[in-house]
């Protein structure tokens, strides 16, 4: 049997805190939101829901759900490249052209199978991102790289735009 001193692991956990640097405090900030706004997106597609029904004129839920998948597997692809000390290939293309392959390519995954993937590709970015030897991380041919806090926070917001308007549709439809 183990005794847990929960007293000395709260002190333990603030002398660690304190060492850490203001920016890896930051980046563990913005890495437990993303933490939060992925387990929401997931949860709302393990609801008992009709996926089908169109968020944008081109679009239904479960299109967005490949959209975000796939743009999720593309930074944890970069950032585990890096990791690896491997040159990464980041998505080339207009981004119109790359957000239409993002549901083409996914169209076809049942739900279950993409939000297993979402979560694998959300574990390896949580794997890598505390790395400090990556200090640039390729968002797609073509556009500017990221630091790791810029890159969490535009995959936040990105993800949580498309939860907001997933909800809002899907509470209108209640109506």
């Amino acid at each position: 049997m183990y005794i847990v001193d929960e007293g000395a692991i709260e002190i333990e956990l603030a002398q660690y805190v304190n060492e850490m640097s203001a920016a890896d405090q930051q980046l563990e900030l913005k890495l437990s939101q993303l933490q939060e706004v992925v387990k929401a997106f997931t949860a709302f597609f393990e609801q008992n829901l009709d996926f089908q029904l169109l968020i944008y004129p081109l679009w239904n839920a479960k299109d967005i759900l490949g959209h975000i998948t796939f743009w999720h597997e593309s930074f944890a692809r970069n950032i585990a490249d890096l990791a690896n000390g491997k040159v990464p290939s980041p998505l080339k293309g207009k981004l119109s052209e790359m957000n239409v392959q993002s549901t083409a390519s996914t169209r076809a995954v049942p739900i279950a199978e993409l939000i297993g993937r979402l979560q694998r590709a959300q574990h390896t970015i949580e794997s890598h991102i505390h790395n400090s030897n990556i200090t640039l991380i390729p968002y797609k041919k073509g556009s500017r790289d990221y630091s790791r806090l810029e890159h969490i926070e535009v995959v936040t917001g990105h993800i949580q735009k498309h939860l907001n308007d997933l909800k809002k549709r899907y509470d209108q439809t209640k109506h």
